[in-house]
């Protein structure tokens, strides 16, 4: 390294150099300004609406029915269970499991057909593929309501032909809650599938696996998350379901088994007293129903997040 001399012999002095401050890592939304206040108000105010009617619900599942006419965004002065004992015994328990059972086939069902449609749809090219697709899609945005007549004269005929899939039965049930979400399914899994790499197909299928192995061995677990986010979407869907159960899952004679949805079961717990409703019990068993859907979401949440945003971005 060569150091410059002036005229008069001197060695100049080096001149200290400072520091660079360490640049800041531009974030998506940084200098947004108004947006930024306008997109964070209307999620704060969405946090309220969600929170509070949640905390008010909770709440009064450990008051009495005074304190909840009373003063009803008081603290309880006792924390005690009685109430959801008592939601227990009024048949919460049996709707509670009515719905368990509904919900496992319904969606072990739309999860196994929803990604076996969506894959071959998405990786073979055969004739009639689009339209196919395109019908799926057509079902996600066809309302509920228009088929409930239809829907029910439909299912009381699967009762003459089989009594298990009739009118109030577990599996009639399943099939119409499979056959609501398979659309959405199909074409949430089906985006995801294309952005899956061909080569790893290629590659096992050079290694001699069949097809219906390629698709359990390899491209199921690389499509985790984009199964676990559609899955918790089924979830909340069919545990919340409530005008299709209200119409199907009716008792049609006397001494039949009632196997109503844990909604049917809320509603009917608001009626069977009149007006000499039972708030308390009402509360507490709002927050069983709600309890189970809580805990799946926190559990899940940053696979459904890794799943969306997976598919969007690939």
């Amino acid at each position: 390294m060569s150091t410059s001399i002036d005229k008069t012999g001197t060695v100049p002095a080096q001149r200290s150099v400072k520091p660079r401050p360490p640049v800041k890592e531009a974030r998506f939304g940084d200098g947004g300004g108004v947006l930024n206040v306008f997109s964070h108000g209307f999620l704060a105010i969405w946090a309220v609406m969600i929170i509070f009617p949640l905390a008010w619900v909770v709440l009064g599942s450990f008051k009495t029915d005074s304190q909840i006419n009373t003063s009803a965004w008081s603290w309880p002065t006792e924390w005690s269970f009685k109430n959801f004992g008592t939601a227990w015994e009024k048949g919460i328990g049996g709707y509670f499991a009515n719905t368990l059972i509904v919900l496992a086939g319904s969606l072990t069902l739309t999860m196994l057909l929803g990604a076996m449609a969506a894959y071959v749809l998405a990786r073979y090219e055969f004739k009639g593929n689009r339209p196919i697709y395109f019908l799926f899609v057509a079902g996600a945005m066809f309302p509920v309501y228009l088929a409930l007549v239809p829907l029910f004269f439909m299912v009381r005929n699967l009762g003459e032909i089989s009594p298990y899939l009739g009118l109030n039965s577990y599996a009639g049930l399943i099939l119409v809650y499979t056959a609501y979400s398979l659309p959405f399914t199909v074409f949430f899994l089906h985006s995801f599938f294309r952005t899956l790499p061909t080569a790893i197909h290629e590659a096992a299928m050079l290694d001699g696996c069949s097809h219906s192995r390629a698709f359990f061995r390899v491209m199921v677990p690389m499509a985790k998350p984009g199964l676990i986010s559609v899955g918790i979407f089924n979830v909340l869907g069919q545990w919340n379901q409530y005008i299709l159960p209200v119409t199907l899952m009716q008792p049609t004679s006397a001494g039949e088994a009632d196997h109503s949805m844990l909604a049917q079961g809320l509603v009917n717990l608001a009626l069977q007293s009149g007006y000499k409703s039972d708030a308390p019990a009402l509360f507490a068993g709002m927050t069983i129903a709600m309890l189970p859907v809580l805990v799946v979401y926190l559990s899940f949440q940053r696979q459904v997040q890794s799943g969306l945003t997976s598919a969007t971005l690939k």
